[in-house]
């Protein structure tokens, strides 16, 4: 206890620098904090994705599109439990800045391979019995407000024309990092309209999703299945789920490095001006030290006081830091809607700040900590700070 109250006093003798240090310290901690939830979020769809899934989609890219008949053929291969397949629409909701994902997909097999959607049976029913219903995640529809029963229009970009869709459910994600901010509605009834209006753009699938019944067997399984459709035309590509989502992700690899090298930097410069605060400090009180030192005290107990002395700061600014992430990475989740859909501080971001903490206060004091051990007290009371 009263090394405590002497670490707070020695903490706070020059008030002015030791706030700026812990502002500092917390605007580091912080912004680390908010980056590395950045790289988290980018990454989202990859950790959630399931072991048990594949995806199918063409050889080509993946804007070219699969013949339906595909589906039998994908039924006969060995290891292979579901199929179940999907379009991305690309629809705009009133603005063009509201913007937020949207697949037609074949219901009963679709909801079958993602159990994760959570949806009540009386909600899943209505969905699968109305051609053109639809379901969305409870993200989705706190963004916008909206209730069951309620009207949906999507003006078609990729598909011309003004398409209206009864909301006949709202799924909760199984985990937190389950996407909410996504709407699924019939592939039939995209496809009979395509097949009215625009014949030969009917009967067309933008990926399949496939359900393995051993995940092991994973790649064995996805040659199997581009092996069917080889020098065919329109040969497949057949990846993890997780693969295929990384895919996405690889797309903005560089910038995910700088702003991940961005996140360290920033904490080794906190940890430069830190320790320049230790160094400032232990220089004014090198006569203090070299008394203790006189008195009978061991360079030990002048060692604990400045690495507590450090420490003390870099946990009061960390944990300012800490707590000030959570709120902001919300209001962040808010002004970014679907545009990263799992936005959160996950644990690992917690232990990572937590340790930047840790690493700053305990580096700072280590060169002022070992100087002030090997001070001579005759040298150090003739000092003058």
């Amino acid at each position: 206890m009263f090394l405590l109250k002497l670490l707070l006093l020695n903490a706070f003798r020059h008030k002015l620098r030791t706030g700026l240090t812990i502002v500092g310290l917390v605007v580091a901690v912080c912004s680390f904090g908010l980056l590395r939830t950045l790289i988290d979020a980018w990454y989202a769809g990859v950790e959630a994705s399931s072991s048990t899934r594949l995806v199918t989609r063409s050889a080509v890219s993946l804007t070219f599109p699969l013949p339906l008949s595909y589906v039998q053929r994908l039924k006969a291969v060995d290891g292979v439990t579901t199929i179940s397949w999907a379009n991305w629409f690309g629809g705009v909701y009133q603005t063009e800045r509201n913007f937020f994902p949207q697949f037609a997909v074949e219901p009963s097999t679709y909801l079958a391979l993602y159990p994760e959607y959570r949806l009540s049976e009386d909600e899943k029913q209505a969905f699968l019995r109305d051609r053109q219903g639809a379901i969305v995640g409870r993200k989705l529809a706190n963004t916008y407000g909206w209730k069951i029963g309620d009207q949906i229009p999507l003006r078609g970009t990729i598909y011309p024309g003004t398409w209206s869709f009864t909301l006949r459910g709202i799924w909760d994600g199984a985990e937190a990092k389950t996407d909410e901010s996504q709407m699924l509605f019939h592939w039939a009834y995209l496809n009979e309209s395509l097949r009215k209006k625009y014949g030969p753009r009917a009967d067309a699938v933008g990926v399949y999703m496939l359900g393995i019944d051993e995940p092991q067997n994973a790649a064995l399984i996805s040659q199997r299945v581009d092996a069917q459709f080889k020098n065919s035309q329109a040969e497949t590509m057949t990846e993890t789920e997780a693969a295929f989502q990384l895919s996405f992700v690889s797309m903005s690899e560089a910038i995910l490095v700088a702003i991940e090298a961005v996140s360290y930097i920033i904490i080794v410069i906190i940890m430069a001006v830190m320790a320049n605060t230790m160094t400032m400090t232990a220089r004014e009180r090198m006569a203090e030290y070299a008394t203790l030192k006189a008195l009978g005290f061991s360079p030990g107990f002048v060692v604990r006081l400045l690495f507590g002395e450090s420490m003390l700061i870099a946990l009061i600014g960390g944990g300012l830091g800490l707590a000030l992430t959570f709120p902001a990475v919300a209001a962040i989740a808010g002004a970014l809607g679907s545009f990263l859909p799992v936005f959160q501080v996950q644990a690992t971001t917690v232990a990572l700040q937590c340790s930047a903490a840790g690493v700053v206060g305990i580096v700072a004091a280590a060169w002022p900590a070992w100087r002030m051990s090997r001070i001579d007290i005759v040298q150090g009371l003739r000092h003058i700070g």
